[in-house]
């Protein structure tokens, strides 16, 4: 199993699929970073030797991926929260903060159903 960035490429795959279990890496950064360490897309992980790994890793390196990314991204949402625009607010109150409706969806955001009990009706 090859180790990239901190992170193990499951070698059964083919290197594009293979690249895009590093957090900030997609399927097209994947192919632009195997076409700049000359590797073919279409080769499984498994086989790589140890001199394509080492020219993928050096092109990796220049990109920000992982643990920096996740940071990076942490400290964009603090900010927008500090400085209390739209979006913050929404960030902090745990809504959707793209302007999806919030009456009969966004379960992922709200959380489980919290349920409400009716007021009872007074008797006579």
């Amino acid at each position: 199993m090859a180790r990239i960035a901190g992170v193990d490429i499951p070698k059964q795959k083919r290197g594009v699929i293979a690249l895009t279990y590093i957090f900030g890496i997609g399927k097209s950064r994947a192919q632009e970073i195997l076409a700049k360490a000359q590797v073919s897309e279409d080769k499984k992980v498994s086989d790589w030797n140890d001199d394509e790994i080492g020219r993928i890793r050096d092109t990796v390196s220049s990109y920000t991926i992982e643990g920096e990314l996740r940071s990076e991204v942490q400290l964009s949402i603090k900010r927008l929260m500090d400085i209390g625009c739209y979006r913050g607010i929404r960030h902090r109150t745990g809504l959707p903060l793209r302007g999806q409706k919030t009456k009969n969806n966004s379960r992922t955001r709200k959380g489980k159903r919290k349920t409400v009990a009716n007021k009872k009706k007074a008797t006579k």
